[in-house]
């Protein structure tokens, strides 16, 4: 469908998402705007100027989170958050994350120009590190904020061998104050997030916004195998120990589990690989690469993930490898809120918006949120369900239908 008059402005939202895809802009339409790099603070210095402009106090965190905040009639109240990231994959597009953060944006400006006061301050938040590509853990600034960090992840290097304590000090921070960044418990009363739909389901039915019903559970692992080097050319194959032969079988074993029920939502993938020593006549010795293992179905993931562990026993003992797993990230699949939803599907039909409802099989800023709060989410349609990708597409038409939505919502949330 087509609405006639939005209350959002679409020429302004269309025109920042098209000015902050310029900063990092890799060929006609990628970007690569690497978390704590210096595209990332300047794609987070351009937004805090657009936020200002809209009249909201900023602030950039001790995370990195940018957040801008609008006042409600009870200062003291539980916030609303709405938000996402602009930080990118190495090779990605321009609108994920993006039309989150700024659709959110829209919807605190279009508040302030309809002089509506919420009862709850409103906070649009940039959340840092969201991808997680670059220290190989996502979700950093969220769970900054929530207090829920582990154990050494300060000092998680990038493939330079930068920390991220290294890195937060040189974007600007102390990561010796996260702690005073962190919000008190109950202090955020729900969140809302727009994102594209990084899937091929809403161009499959010709709808432009889908309501999101829950976040599948990543599972992420680190495997490090280890045999044995020698020269290419003299050792018998039946001799050597070869870590990479064993790294193939793996990950053939997995993908063979992951799609044993073509019709299931479960995904597994190995995304990221490094090879020691690195030479084309030495039978690798180390291998070392990531598992990123998602379901809706916990218990599926579970089993799946226990005959994985098995086969990998099986091929490290049949050549003769040692191996070692580290659990990087483990989530349970988490479900929206059901108020949330029906305002949701109430506000759809005022605006004679058909949408579906669909589950999210990556996982994003609202996943660590819904441990604290409760949840909505908004999808958009992109095409060819293409993300992390310089060909990720969506139309401003659809976005802006989207971001009607997220205002919508917001002003039922806010009464």
């Amino acid at each position: 469908m087509k609405l006639q008059t939005f209350t959002i402005n679409k020429q302004r939202l269309e025109q920042r998402i098209d000015e902050l895809a310029e900063i990092g802009k890799i060929g006609d339409t990628g970007v690569c705007r690497l978390t704590l790099s210096k595209e990332d603070r300047e794609g987070v210095e351009k937004v805090k100027n657009w936020m200002e402009e809209a009249g909201l106090t900023t602030r950039i965190d001790d995370f990195g989170n940018l957040i801008g905040r609008l006042e409600g009639k009870d200062p003291d109240a539980p916030i609303l958050m709405i938000g996402s990231h602009i930080d990118s994959q190495p090779y990605g597009g321009r609108f994920d994350g993006v039309i989150g953060v700024l659709g959110g944006l829209e919807v605190a400006q279009t508040l302030k120009e309809q002089n509506i006061l919420p009862r709850m301050p409103i906070e649009v938040v940039a959340f840092s590190d969201e991808e997680g590509c670059r220290f190989n853990k996502g979700l950093f600034g969220v769970r900054g904020i929530l207090g829920q960090l582990e154990e050494g992840e300060l000092e998680r290097k990038d493939k330079d061998g930068v920390t991220r304590r290294e890195a937060l000090k040189e974007f600007g921070f102390d990561p010796d104050r996260l702690k005073e960044s962190e919000y008190e418990e109950g202090s955020i009363a729900g969140f809302l997030e727009m994102h594209i739909e990084q899937g091929p389901i809403l161009e499959k039915n010709d709808l432009p916004v889908g309501i999101v019903t829950g976040i599948s559970g990543p599972l992420w692992l680190t495997i490090e195998l280890e045999g044995f080097a020698g020269h290419a050319g003299s050792v018998p194959m039946a001799m050597r120990q070869d870590a990479l032969v064993g790294a193939a079988k793996i990950i053939v074993a997995l993908n063979e589990l992951a799609g044993e029920d073509p019709d299931a939502p479960t995904v597994g993938t190995v995304g990221s690989m490094s090879i020691f020593p690195d030479s084309r006549n030495i039978i690798p010795e180390k291998v070392t690469f990531t598992v990123d293992l998602r379901d809706i179905d916990i218990n599926k993931r579970h089993r799946i993930e226990e005959r994985l562990y098995e086969r990998i026993a099986e091929i490290t003992n049949q050549h003769g490898l040692t191996y070692r797993i580290h659990e990087d990230t483990n989530s349970e699949p988490r479900y929206c809120s059901e108020e949330i939803m029906n305002l949701m599907r109430e506000e759809s039909k005022n605006i004679g918006l058909d949408t579906i409802e669909l589950m999210s099989g990556p996982f994003h800023d609202s996943l660590a949120m819904s441990y604290v709060c409760d949840y909505g989410m908004i999808f958009v349609r992109c095409k060819d369900g293409i993300s992390h990708n310089p060909k990720e597409f969506s139309s401003i038409e659809d976005i802006s239908l989207g971001a009607e939505l997220l205002y919508r919502t917001t002003v039922r949330m806010a009464e």
